[in-house]
């Protein structure tokens, strides 16, 4: 399971540097296309627990993922109502508030696999950045470019956690060679 989780964390952060760019580039207004563009994350979130529950083996954590997945989903569907940046703000930072508590739930359910504590800390800071998104939408004024930023952040954490864990695994591979 370790080499899938870090295939699909080295996806994860593809993607979410990508998503930013692009979300950073076109969200100055909300148009149909920054709309779907802020759809697409949530569901790309939701496909990569529904991997990531599938390939998790005697390490999945049941119940964090499923929560995941229904968070998910319905950001997915609030921001594709939500209709004005503050709405879009409100609805992305109750999902990174939630997403990110399960997140760390699960980081540390995984702990003993190794390679978590990038994700222990994505958890936590995806609650605190959740918080500033809410209040950002009550600002004159506020801007989609800061959902991208967390995109990249979040890349980051999910990149250096598979490095961690391509790391320890191959530790791990000298160790059993040398048992030998």
């Amino acid at each position: 399971m370790p080499k899938t989780l870090r295939t699909l964390y080295h996806a994860r952060f593809g993607f979410a540097v990508v998503w930013a760019i692009l979300t950073i580039a076109l969200a100055k207004t909300l148009s149909p296309g920054v709309t779907a563009l802020l759809v697409v994350y949530p569901l790309f979130d939701l496909a990569a627990a529904v991997i990531d529950f599938r390939s998790s083996g005697t390490t999945r954590a049941k119940a964090p993922l499923y929560a995941n997945m229904g968070l998910s989903l319905l950001a997915a569907v609030g921001l594709a109502i939500a209709g004005s940046i503050p709405s879009v703000l409100r609805v992305w930072g109750a999902w990174a508030i939630t997403a990110g508590i399960v997140q760390l739930i699960v980081a540390i359910l995984r702990y003993r696999i190794g390679g978590q504590w990038p994700m222990i800390l994505s958890g936590g800071i995806s609650v605190l950045a959740g918080s500033s998104f809410i209040l950002m939408a009550g600002r004159p004024d506020p801007s989609l470019t800061t959902v991208g930023g967390y995109a990249i952040l979040g890349g980051i954490f999910f990149l250096s956690s598979a490095l961690r864990m391509r790391q320890l695994a191959a530790k791990r591979s000298g160790s059993a060679q040398y048992a030998q």
